[in-house]
């Protein structure tokens, strides 16, 4: 594990390698040592930030103090709170964390999915094999970020990555289902993006008046179901 300063008022924890060679390993690493660092409720701790192999941990060094931090070294005395918490943690061991599983609905309807027929292309498949091939995917989120309730998903087939777009949209609609690379992702709010777009869910995944906002947090199993675009009419939220 490696702790390294992420400004004056956070540190990254560095607790996983090799993201690619064991993505399933390193994201439940990251899970289990974010939910230890909560649990152990560091004083001045005021977020933490999980990544695919990092968690970023920010902290107010004045509740620190007031927490019983020394004023002359806060860094050192979160470091081994750091540690302390996160002593002996084994994500294949007690520390294996079973999140819960989200179905995502989404219509393909050419209004929606404007760049599934490019994904089809460059898989060298039909359409419809897209859409069966991408509902029969693992999906897990390995993070959230971009933009409040963006989740990063792996678990994609193969078969199915497809470059980003060489030139990104300005726009890009709330909810719209996307391809970047061998990652799939739901933009949860309108915004720029260069991913594929392949179809748009009803469901709203990112709402700041609920606690919490998002919808979906790393480590959440996502499976994606097919609707028409009539269900989607009735389903929009």
């Amino acid at each position: 594990m490696q702790i390294t300063p992420l400004g004056d008022c956070a540190v990254l924890i560095r607790v996983a390698e090799n993201f690619d060679e064991a993505p399933e390993q390193a994201l439940q690493k990251v899970i289990a040592a974010h939910r230890r660092l909560g649990a152990a409720k560091i004083p001045g701790v005021i977020e933490l930030a999980p990544a695919y192999t990092t968690i970023a941990l920010f902290y107010d060094p004045v509740r620190a103090i007031d927490g019983g931090a020394p004023a002359e070294n806060v860094p050192d005395w979160l470091e081994h709170k750091i540690r302390e918490a996160l002593a002996g943690s084994d994500s294949r061991g007690a520390d294996y964390v079973k999140n819960s599983v989200v179905e995502i609905p989404i219509c393909y309807d050419p209004e929606f999915g404007f760049d599934l027929d490019e994904v089809a292309q460059h898989a060298e498949l039909s359409p419809n094999e897209v859409i069966d091939l991408y509902a029969a995917g693992n999906y897990r989120v390995h993070c959230v970020g971009f933009i409040g309730g963006f989740p990063f998903l792996g678990g994609l087939p193969s078969k199915l990555a497809t470059p980003r777009r060489e030139t990104p949209r300005k726009e890009i609609p709330a909810g719209s289902v996307g391809i970047g690379g061998k990652q799939t992702g739901i933009y949860p709010v309108k915004s720029p993006g260069g991913w594929n777009i392949i179809g748009r869910t009803p469901l709203r995944l990112f709402d700041p008046q609920k606690n919490p906002p998002g919808l979906l947090r790393a480590g959440d199993q996502v499976r994606f179901r097919a609707i028409s675009r009539e269900e989607f009419e009735r389903s929009v939220t």
